[in-house]
């Protein structure tokens, strides 16, 4: 036992943080999070101005705005469907890469958009690249990471989405909406450019027999001074533990599969998607102040988690965002009427509190605690369950999301594990064996 335990040892990770690539990397990679960020919110200028259009070929009513708002969730939904299978075939990178085509698409779509129907489907396909990117990118940067900056560079999705987010309030100041999907094509091109010169995950090459493949990314990584053939081996022997469909049954492989649905699940119960989307129309006349007042808090907020989560954990965390979320919910049932700044207060799950632990740390840890063999198909179908279960959230009162906080603190105290400072093949040793001995 002590033998198996020593060789999950994690050697100093000092020497491996400083190679620059690494990040490069993970840069790359998370445009794509820039870029969904930047489509998730669109409508939220686009619907004021095009409720008003003169042209009735695009003007849109009620009914036609709360379609233009909402069916981006469905085709996430069906890009999280289809990442159950890219992410195995492809590969993590070619799979975010592969993202770009629907989301150029769908940006042209609705840059050109003569009709209606041409804006509904540029959000479809924006939707489905956005899901892509969803199941892919946090298991590429989880792979590729080394455990002494996995918690920061895990959060950059999430920064990159709110910084995505923020830049189309501000440019939604001076651009018109066509300019503004034209805007969303840049971040795309860069992605798939640079993406081009980066390494795929070592892990996933490893189990696709790559083995020299796997070497040559480590060394990318790692960089040619540090113990990066240490690490090899050790990813190379987890890689011996395959998973056969008779093992499923096994709590080691549903166990973690179990807590990251419901996380996700747990997570868009919040209700925060809606809330972003159509936060200009919410707003009203204040919206230009306080629309750009939420970005800055949600960018500040994640910003913290990324540089406190290696340090302080990721369950502390997500106690202090349930916590937060909790208080944001009894100041919305008491102070329901109130306008402006106190209606921002009061929604459930509010910038601070969600950005600073359910909204990164949820996805950080369904890349974590996945088992690699199946990580592939159970990130799709997280992303599957989290999309779907939004189009639910839209529906219920907030007292329902009082209830959800309050579970969400209850299922991080007895159900989610702590993986600050453990490799990705100790927290899989840890659901396999039930020996917390992996996890000190």
């Amino acid at each position: 036992a002590p033998a198996e335990e020593s060789q999950l040892h994690v050697p100093d990770p000092a020497p491996d943080l400083h190679n620059k690539r690494l990040y490069l990397a993970a840069f790359a990679a998370v445009l794509g999070n820039f870029s969904f960020g930047f489509a998730l919110v669109y409508p939220s200028p686009v619907i004021p101005v095009l409720e008003a259009y003169p042209v009735p070929a695009l003007a849109l009513d009620p009914h036609k705005a709360s379609w233009f708002g909402s069916v981006f969730t469905l085709g996430a939904a069906a890009g999280g469907l289809s990442t159950m299978v890219l992410n195995d075939r492809l590969g993590r990178k070619l799979s975010i890469m592969f993202s770009a085509v629907p989301s150029a698409v769908g940006y042209a779509l609705m840059g050109s958009a003569q009709g209606v129907w041409m804006l509904l489907l540029g959000r479809v396909l924006t939707g489905f690249a956005g899901g892509i990117t969803s199941a892919s990118i946090p298991v590429y940067i989880s792979e590729i990471s080394h455990p002494g900056v996995r918690g920061l560079l895990g959060a950059c999705p999430q920064i990159m989405a709110v910084l995505g987010s923020l830049v189309l309030y501000a440019l939604g100041l001076v651009l018109d909406w066509r300019w503004l999907a034209v805007a969303g094509e840049v971040p795309v091109l860069a992605m798939i450019t640079l993406l081009c010169f980066m390494p795929n995950s070592p892990r996933f090459l490893l189990s696709q027999g790559k083995e020299d493949e796997a070497l040559a990314s480590l060394c990318w990584l790692r960089g040619k001074d540090t113990d990066y053939a240490q690490e090899y081996e050790q990813i190379k022997d987890s890689m011996r533990k395959r998973i056969s469909c008779a093992e499923i049954k096994h709590p080691f492989i549903y166990k973690p599969i179990l807590i990251s649905v419901l996380m996700r699940f747990l997570q868009q119960l919040s209700g925060v998607t809606c809330v972003l989307v159509y936060l200009q129309s919410i707003f009203k006349k204040t919206s230009v102040i306080l629309v750009t007042l939420v970005g800055l808090i949600r960018l500040f907020s994640v910003a913290i988690a990324a540089v406190s989560m290696d340090k302080a954990g990721r369950k502390i965390l997500l106690f202090v965002s349930g916590t937060c979320s909790c208080t944001d919910v009894r100041g919305h049932l008491s102070f329901q009427d109130v306008q402006g700044m106190c209606r921002l207060a009061a929604v459930p799950c509010s910038p601070p509190g969600y950005a600073m632990g359910w909204g990164p740390i949820t996805w950080l840890l369904m890349s974590e605690i996945l088992p690699l063999k199946a990580r592939g198909v159970a990130s799709g179908l997280c992303v599957v369950v989290s999309w779907l279960t939004e189009n639910f959230g839209l529906e219920v009162p907030f007292l329902f999301f009082a209830i959800i906080c309050a579970g969400n603190f209850l299922f991080t105290g007895c159900c989610v594990p702590e993986t600050k400072g453990r490799s990705l093949e100790q927290i899989e040793s840890f659901f396999r064996t039930g020996r917390r001995s992996f996890m000190r």
